[in-house]
Protein backbone atom coordinates (compact mmCIF):
# COMPACT_ATOMS: atom_id res chain seq x y z
CA UNK A 1 0.00 0.00 0.00
CA UNK A 2 1.30 3.54 -0.90
CA UNK A 3 1.50 5.61 2.05
CA UNK A 4 -1.72 7.69 2.36
CA UNK A 5 -3.81 4.82 1.10
CA UNK A 6 -7.60 6.72 -0.26
CA UNK A 7 -9.82 6.24 2.58
CA UNK A 8 -12.36 4.25 0.89
CA UNK A 9 -9.91 1.27 0.30
CA UNK A 10 -8.87 0.95 4.00
CA UNK A 11 -12.12 1.06 5.22
CA UNK A 12 -13.16 -1.71 2.06
CA UNK A 13 -10.12 -3.73 3.77
CA UNK A 14 -10.03 -3.42 7.15
CA UNK A 15 -13.82 -4.41 7.38
CA UNK A 16 -12.84 -7.88 6.90
CA UNK A 17 -9.24 -7.89 8.82
CA UNK A 18 -10.55 -9.46 11.57
CA UNK A 19 -12.57 -11.66 10.04
CA UNK A 20 -12.98 -15.27 11.07
CA UNK A 21 -10.26 -17.25 9.69
CA UNK A 22 -12.45 -20.34 9.27
CA UNK A 23 -14.46 -17.98 6.38
CA UNK A 24 -11.32 -17.24 4.67
CA UNK A 25 -10.00 -19.31 1.80
CA UNK A 26 -6.76 -20.09 4.16
CA UNK A 27 -3.11 -20.22 2.01
CA UNK A 28 -1.23 -23.54 1.02
CA UNK A 29 1.31 -24.41 3.93
CA UNK A 30 3.24 -27.09 2.87
CA UNK A 31 4.20 -29.59 5.21
CA UNK A 32 3.03 -27.71 8.01
CA UNK A 33 0.69 -29.76 10.62
CA UNK A 34 0.65 -28.21 13.67
CA UNK A 35 1.97 -29.69 17.16
CA UNK A 36 2.33 -27.35 20.01
CA UNK A 37 0.27 -24.43 20.31
CA UNK A 38 2.39 -22.66 23.38
CA UNK A 39 1.42 -18.98 24.52
CA UNK A 40 3.73 -17.16 27.80
CA UNK A 41 2.30 -14.16 29.21
CA UNK A 42 4.00 -14.32 32.77
CA UNK A 43 6.20 -11.20 31.83
CA UNK A 44 3.78 -8.89 29.67
CA UNK A 45 3.85 -5.23 30.32
CA UNK A 46 0.59 -3.20 29.94
CA UNK A 47 0.98 -0.17 28.16
CA UNK A 48 -1.18 3.09 29.15
CA UNK A 49 -3.97 4.12 28.80
CA UNK A 50 -5.58 0.76 28.69
CA UNK A 51 -7.76 -1.71 29.75
CA UNK A 52 -7.02 -4.58 31.86
CA UNK A 53 -6.51 -8.33 31.10
CA UNK A 54 -4.90 -11.43 32.66
CA UNK A 55 -1.90 -13.20 31.83
CA UNK A 56 -4.34 -16.32 31.51
CA UNK A 57 -7.11 -14.25 29.74
CA UNK A 58 -4.41 -13.22 26.86
CA UNK A 59 -2.95 -17.03 27.29
CA UNK A 60 -6.48 -18.25 26.35
CA UNK A 61 -7.72 -16.28 23.92
CA UNK A 62 -4.19 -16.24 21.61
CA UNK A 63 -4.19 -20.16 21.74
CA UNK A 64 -7.85 -20.41 20.79
CA UNK A 65 -7.09 -17.71 17.38
CA UNK A 66 -3.66 -20.13 16.57
CA UNK A 67 -5.75 -23.06 16.80
CA UNK A 68 -8.45 -21.48 14.75
CA UNK A 69 -5.73 -20.20 12.17
CA UNK A 70 -3.45 -23.17 12.07
CA UNK A 71 -5.24 -26.43 13.32
CA UNK A 72 -6.85 -27.30 9.62
CA UNK A 73 -3.77 -27.69 8.22
CA UNK A 74 -3.11 -31.44 7.47
CA UNK A 75 0.95 -31.41 6.17
CA UNK A 76 3.66 -34.59 6.83
CA UNK A 77 5.61 -32.49 9.01
CA UNK A 78 5.17 -31.62 12.79
CA UNK A 79 5.49 -27.63 13.84
CA UNK A 80 5.55 -26.02 17.10
CA UNK A 81 4.27 -22.24 17.59
CA UNK A 82 5.39 -20.48 20.70
CA UNK A 83 4.37 -17.41 21.99
CA UNK A 84 5.10 -14.12 24.27
CA UNK A 85 3.16 -11.97 25.06
CA UNK A 86 5.11 -8.75 25.28
CA UNK A 87 3.01 -5.84 26.27
CA UNK A 88 -0.72 -4.49 25.48
CA UNK A 89 -2.97 -1.32 25.47
CA UNK A 90 -6.36 -2.15 25.22
CA UNK A 91 -8.00 1.17 24.22
CA UNK A 92 -10.07 2.56 27.05
CA UNK A 93 -13.22 5.09 26.25
CA UNK A 94 -11.98 8.43 25.01
CA UNK A 95 -13.07 11.55 24.11
CA UNK A 96 -14.73 10.98 20.93
CA UNK A 97 -12.53 12.45 17.89
CA UNK A 98 -10.28 14.50 20.27
CA UNK A 99 -9.23 11.36 22.11
CA UNK A 100 -9.88 8.27 20.62
CA UNK A 101 -6.76 5.31 22.02
CA UNK A 102 -6.11 2.58 19.99
CA UNK A 103 -5.49 -0.71 20.94
CA UNK A 104 -2.17 -3.00 20.27
CA UNK A 105 -0.51 -5.90 21.14
CA UNK A 106 3.48 -6.77 21.26
CA UNK A 107 4.20 -10.60 20.70
CA UNK A 108 7.71 -12.77 20.53
CA UNK A 109 7.53 -15.77 18.10
CA UNK A 110 9.57 -18.55 17.63
CA UNK A 111 8.72 -21.82 15.40
CA UNK A 112 10.16 -24.96 15.92
CA UNK A 113 10.54 -27.86 13.93
CA UNK A 114 9.39 -30.99 15.23
CA UNK A 115 11.09 -33.76 13.56
CA UNK A 116 15.04 -31.30 13.94
CA UNK A 117 13.97 -31.00 17.62
CA UNK A 118 15.23 -27.04 16.80
CA UNK A 119 13.96 -23.71 16.55
CA UNK A 120 13.89 -22.60 12.78
CA UNK A 121 15.36 -19.21 13.72
CA UNK A 122 18.31 -17.80 15.52
CA UNK A 123 15.94 -14.73 16.98
CA UNK A 124 12.56 -14.62 18.14
CA UNK A 125 10.39 -12.30 15.68
CA UNK A 126 8.77 -9.53 17.27
CA UNK A 127 5.65 -9.21 16.17
CA UNK A 128 3.49 -5.41 16.72
CA UNK A 129 -0.01 -5.70 16.04
CA UNK A 130 -2.68 -3.31 15.90
CA UNK A 131 -6.64 -3.17 16.33
CA UNK A 132 -7.93 -1.49 13.50
CA UNK A 133 -11.28 0.15 13.05
CA UNK A 134 -14.66 -0.97 11.30
CA UNK A 135 -16.78 1.87 10.74
CA UNK A 136 -18.27 1.92 14.60
CA UNK A 137 -15.13 2.73 15.50
CA UNK A 138 -13.83 5.38 12.91
CA UNK A 139 -15.13 8.10 15.05
CA UNK A 140 -15.56 6.98 18.50
CA UNK A 141 -12.69 4.66 18.75
CA UNK A 142 -12.50 1.37 19.78
CA UNK A 143 -12.73 1.73 23.64
CA UNK A 144 -16.51 3.26 22.74
CA UNK A 145 -17.36 0.93 20.28
CA UNK A 146 -16.03 -2.12 21.60
CA UNK A 147 -15.45 -4.18 24.75
CA UNK A 148 -12.76 -5.66 26.50
CA UNK A 149 -13.38 -8.93 24.86
CA UNK A 150 -13.93 -8.15 21.76
CA UNK A 151 -11.08 -5.93 21.59
CA UNK A 152 -8.40 -8.78 22.52
CA UNK A 153 -9.93 -11.11 19.79
CA UNK A 154 -9.61 -8.57 17.17
CA UNK A 155 -5.83 -8.34 17.97
CA UNK A 156 -5.26 -12.21 18.49
CA UNK A 157 -7.26 -12.85 14.85
CA UNK A 158 -4.93 -10.12 13.44
CA UNK A 159 -1.63 -11.49 15.71
CA UNK A 160 -2.35 -14.92 14.23
CA UNK A 161 -2.93 -13.88 10.57
CA UNK A 162 0.73 -11.63 11.30
CA UNK A 163 2.08 -15.08 12.49
CA UNK A 164 0.87 -16.69 9.35
CA UNK A 165 2.48 -14.16 7.11
CA UNK A 166 6.17 -14.13 8.96
CA UNK A 167 6.19 -18.35 8.35
CA UNK A 168 4.90 -17.87 4.94
CA UNK A 169 8.01 -14.95 4.21
CA UNK A 170 10.15 -18.28 4.59
CA UNK A 171 8.71 -20.84 2.87
CA UNK A 172 11.63 -23.07 2.44
CA UNK A 173 10.85 -24.23 5.82
CA UNK A 174 7.62 -26.24 5.02
CA UNK A 175 8.69 -26.91 1.28
CA UNK A 176 6.24 -24.19 -0.12
CA UNK A 177 7.13 -23.27 -3.75
CA UNK A 178 8.11 -20.10 -4.67
CA UNK A 179 5.10 -19.29 -6.77
CA UNK A 180 2.58 -20.55 -3.89
CA UNK A 181 4.40 -18.78 -1.43
CA UNK A 182 4.60 -15.46 -3.31
CA UNK A 183 1.05 -15.48 -4.15
CA UNK A 184 0.13 -16.29 -0.40
CA UNK A 185 2.39 -13.52 0.99
CA UNK A 186 0.86 -11.35 -1.05
CA UNK A 187 -2.62 -12.18 -0.18
CA UNK A 188 -2.44 -12.48 3.43
CA UNK A 189 0.20 -9.41 3.57
CA UNK A 190 -2.71 -7.43 2.27
CA UNK A 191 -4.99 -8.06 4.98
CA UNK A 192 -2.75 -7.63 7.54
CA UNK A 193 -1.49 -4.57 6.72
CA UNK A 194 -5.27 -3.18 5.93
CA UNK A 195 -5.90 -3.91 9.94
CA UNK A 196 -3.04 -1.46 10.31
CA UNK A 197 -3.63 0.88 8.13
CA UNK A 198 -6.10 3.69 9.74
CA UNK A 199 -4.09 3.61 12.84
CA UNK A 200 -0.70 4.06 10.45
CA UNK A 201 -2.41 7.26 8.89
CA UNK A 202 -3.36 8.18 12.71
CA UNK A 203 0.15 8.60 13.45
CA UNK A 204 1.18 10.45 10.18
CA UNK A 205 -1.02 12.85 10.66
CA UNK A 206 -0.61 13.87 14.26
CA UNK A 207 2.66 14.14 13.18
CA UNK A 208 3.14 15.74 9.68
CA UNK A 209 3.68 19.27 8.69
CA UNK A 210 1.63 20.29 5.91
CA UNK A 211 2.75 22.46 2.98
CA UNK A 212 1.24 23.05 -0.12
CA UNK A 213 3.46 20.20 -1.46
CA UNK A 214 2.29 17.78 0.42
CA UNK A 215 -0.82 18.00 2.82
CA UNK A 216 -1.60 15.85 5.70
CA UNK A 217 -3.18 12.51 5.53
CA UNK A 218 -7.07 13.18 6.68
CA UNK A 219 -8.92 10.63 7.99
Amino acid sequence: MSRFTPLALIATLVACAAGDPLDEELPPMGDFRLAHNIVVADNMQQVPPSRNATPEEWVEILESEIDRRFGGYEGDRLYHIGVAVDGYALAPPGIPIVLSPRSILVLSVNIWDDELGRKLHDEAEQIIVFEGTSPETMLVGSGIARNRTEQMQILSRNAARRIQLFMLENPEWFNISEEEAAAAVSGVGALAEAAEAEAAIEAASAECVPTDEAPCPEL
